[in-house]
């Protein structure tokens, strides 16, 4: 299928979006298990108070030593720890709870996730895929969503913890002794302006990191598949240097981002020992002069941990929460995609179609501005069989993209029974075509589910006989499991030619109204093709069918030959008039027989 004049496929030209509006989309996927959200909640409140609790207990336990040798109370020691050690055991619990339940809802939001981007994919317009490469779609709907999976199950955990140990360790600080908070004055602006900086910086380099690795797999993608054609020329080297290049943008794209990224977790946590420093330091003075008892300074030497300890963790997962956000913005680009257009309000359902289809004055081109064809009209009468010839790039398959409202036309009209195409429901419309492609595609299943891929009710009996007049039974007969035999992805297990009879079956058994062959038996060979054209004539009787075919010995029976040149009619006829003209049409069947 031809790609649209639009730019090199793969590019975006989306500007960034928001990242606000980016969090506010995922906490709409978070809130959709709000239950599951406050349990959450109550669960990290919990353990958070619990652990909370442990460094006022310390400092009562120390005071309970005294500074003197003989006055220790013992029983009061043995307290203060027995109720230390069961706080932490409860927190630790509610923790391992709260973090399986974490995972537990970042799945299903992994799993809305993937279903709103395969759902919208369905609904997406061929152009969409035509200007974007498959690697690149699927590092989206996998390592894109993967990566804000784990940012919601660890990250957002952290993020939730940290929080309620910055408050709760500050709230007891300040009962403890509120002339020591002067000395987060100003460390903690310190630490909230450089990681605010440090965030700005980073954040598009992730954004690029997506981006050069979602390229990176659409390259894989397109050197895998085309693996033979590689060894056939033997450009491995310039296959893997071009990789190289690939890899290498990807690599240093990575470095750059996670390199600023950590930068931010050291530089915080100097700061945070500076801090600690300065409260052991001026704690030790109250202490001296007795304005703190050391119960208390050891209470709040270990608050002062906890309170600086999650700022230096948020400053370290910042990096993981641009990675995430980038990723996510990527997701809710492509759920964003314009869909194919509705249906007209007052669009109708095709019902009984006889075939007879009409172009008028058709103009249209990928780009607007650069049209492919310019002026294209032709007529194919029910139960007729048109081909369409031309040199590559006439606009042939554009044709069949038209036909079947893959694309719309920016001038004319293509009407079917009188119907404008455009005022047809997509769906009647294109059941009421059976359609074969140069480019076979069979999924991992059965023959048999591969051949009733387009009719999933037809009768064993029905699939067998549309195998039969395609010439592919006693293939798929010698099989061992038969037409249970399972095809693997893309039907790999099979040559190139079987898979395009089993396209050919599939298409029969649709038993459609009108028939769209692009090229369907360029990989049979010419007896089997003849049969096949047989067959074809027998099946599409009272029906139209549209031959795309560079092999002018297939579309010698034809009704009418249209040839086609620079997305024009310029010779229209059937095989004996054509040759008879001596124009383009007699030109090429010379150059193939001649």
């Amino acid at each position: 299928m031809p790609r649209p004049a639009n730019g090199p496929k793969g590019m975006s030209t989306d500007k960034p979006r928001d990242h606000k509006k980016v969090i506010l989309r995922l906490w709409k996927y978070l809130y959709q298990h709000k239950w599951l959200l406050l349990i959450a909640l109550i669960l990290t409140l919990s353990s958070n108070g619990l652990a909370l609790i442990g460094p006022t207990l310390a400092g009562w336990a120390i005071d309970a030593i005294g500074t003197e040798a003989g006055q220790v109370d013992f029983a009061q020691v043995f307290s203060y720890c027995g109720l230390m050690l069961i706080f932490y055991i409860v927190s630790s619990i509610l923790s391992y709870i709260l973090a399986v339940l974490m995972i537990h809802l970042s799945q299903k939001v992994a799993f809305r996730m993937r279903q709103d981007v395969f759902d919208k994919l369905s609904i997406l317009p061929v152009k969409y895929f035509d200007a974007h490469q498959t690697g690149d779609i699927v590092s989206r709907i996998s390592y894109d969503i993967d990566t804000v999976n784990a940012s919601l199950s660890t990250d957002l955990l952290q993020i939730a913890t940290s929080v309620i140990t910055v408050v709760g360790s500050f709230i007891m600080m300040l009962r403890i002794s509120p002339q020591l908070i002067i000395v987060f004055l100003f460390t903690i602006p310190a630490s909230i302006f450089f990681t605010k900086y440090k965030t700005k910086q980073v954040r598009p380099l992730f954004g690029k990191r997506s981006r050069a690795l979602g390229e990176m797999n659409g390259f894989v993608e397109e050197i895998i598949s085309g693996q033979k054609t590689t060894k056939s020329y033997h450009q491995e080297e310039t296959m893997i240097s071009r990789f190289d290049e690939k890899n290498e943008e990807a690599v240093t794209a990575y470095f750059k981002a996670d390199y600023h990224g950590s930068m931010t977790g050291p530089v915080v946590n100097f700061i945070n020992n500076l801090s600690l420093a300065l409260v052991s330091m001026f704690g030790a003075l109250l202490f001296l002069f007795g304005r703190l008892s050391l119960g208390d300074l050891s209470s709040f030497v270990l608050y002062s941990r906890k309170f600086s300890g999650p700022i230096n963790e948020v400053a370290n997962i910042i990096a993981d929460l641009q990675s995430a956000a980038a990723a996510a913005e990527r997701v809710f680009r492509l759920i964003d995609e314009a869909p194919e257009p509705e249906d007209a309000p007052d669009a109708e359902e095709l019902v009984d179609p006889q075939g007879h289809v009409v172009i008028e004055h058709l103009r249209f081109g990928y780009d607007p501005e650069t049209p492919i064809i310019h002026d294209l009209s032709l007529e194919a009468k029910p139960g007729s069989l048109v081909a369409i010839v031309g040199p590559t790039g006439a606009g042939k398959t554009t044709i069949i993209n038209l036909l079947m409202r893959f694309y719309d036309p920016q001038a004319g009209s293509i009407t079917i029974d009188g119907h404008d195409s455009r005022k047809l429901t997509r769906k009647s419309l294109r059941k009421a075509y059976s359609m074969v492609l140069q480019d076979t595609w069979l999924f991992h299943g059965t023959i048999a589910e591969n051949i009733a891929y387009g009719r999933p009710d037809a009768t064993a009996e029905e699939i067998v006989e549309a195998a039969k007049v395609a010439h592919v039974h006693h293939f798929i007969e010698r099989l061992p499991q038969g037409y249970n035999t399972v095809l693997n992805e893309d039907g790999v297990n099979i040559s190139q030619g079987q898979k395009q009879l089993l396209t050919i079956a599939r298409a029969m058994l649709m038993n459609s109204h009108m028939l769209i062959l692009d090229e369907a038996t360029s990989n049979v060979d010419t007896r089997t093709e003849i049969q096949i054209q047989a067959a074809m004539r027998e099946l599409m009787k009272n029906k139209t069918c549209f031959v795309i075919a560079h092999r002018l010995s297939t579309i010698q029976h034809a009704d009418t030959i249209l040839v086609v040149q620079h997305g024009d009619i310029v010779e229209k006829g059937n095989h004996e008039e054509l040759l008879a003209k001596g124009g383009v049409y007699a030109g090429l069947y010379k150059s193939q027989f001649n």
